[in-house]
């Protein structure tokens, strides 16, 4: 198992940070699944009113199965956030997670601090997404 991931939760700033890298099979993307929904708790914003950002530089290409998995778990709606930024690399991971995020409020960076600065722009300014 090289799958790793860490979420940490901000709710004084309405804010979710994960980082995941490493190969994710199945029952991997199950643990996340329940560290996520332990880690909302910790929300204190209306649901679905919270910011995620999302370091995914470590990620390694997924198979189909974890790619499907991950779809439905981006387009479900219970844990969707206002805004979702996703930190990648360039790599062939950035392409799997591109089709994945179109219905959303979602965008890719080069960097957290970029990132970051977008899902807190309400202004809609920030323009150096990846």
């Amino acid at each position: 198992m090289d799958a790793h991931f860490t979420i940490d939760v901000d709710p004084e700033r309405d804010l979710v940070r994960i980082a995941m890298d490493g190969f994710f099979n199945l029952a991997d993307i199950d643990r996340f699944l329940e560290a996520r929904a332990e880690a909302h708790k910790a929300l204190t914003c209306a649901p679905n009113a919270h910011l995620t950002i999302n370091d995914l530089r470590g990620m390694k290409i997924q198979s189909k199965d974890s790619v499907a998995r991950f779809g439905a778990l981006l387009a479900g709606p219970e844990y969707r956030s206002r805004r979702l930024a996703f930190v990648v690399g360039p790599t062939l991971a950035r392409g799997q997670l591109a089709r994945l995020i179109t219905h959303r409020t979602a965008r890719c960076f080069d960097t957290p601090a970029i990132a970051e600065a977008w899902l807190f722009d309400e202004s809609g300014q920030v323009s150096d997404a990846a």
